[in-house]
């Protein structure tokens, strides 16, 4: 991201706009449903690739390993360290699999 000055010193900072992604993320203990946000052109594995330690998902859904829904909630801090996998929901749509 990047700023810019007016003349009176004043520091606009440019939005960087992302597009809501509907994905599962697996970790060794839990089901994740929810939107992580990804730039326009990029790819999920491309804001893995740039997310530091943590990867940002929205309008979650958390599950146990039974299926059993746990909990909601609008933002959660998934550790990287900890994802099994993670797809992209279109990604069923497109072979047929949506459940």
């Amino acid at each position: 991201m990047y700023n810019e000055f007016d003349k009176k010193g004043k520091i606009f900072t440019k939005v960087l706009q992302k597009r809501p992604v509907d994905v599962q993320i697996q970790t060794v203990t839990h089901l994740i449903k929810g939107k992580c946000h990804v730039r326009p052109g990029s790819r999920i594995k491309d804001e893995l690739d740039k997310a530091e330690m943590f990867l940002a998902v929205t309008a979650v859904s958390l599950y146990d390993m039974t299926g059993k829904l746990i909990k909601k909630c609008d933002f959660l801090s998934v550790n990287r360290q900890h994802i099994v996998w993670i797809f992209q929901d279109s990604a069923l749509k497109e072979i047929g699999e949506e459940s």
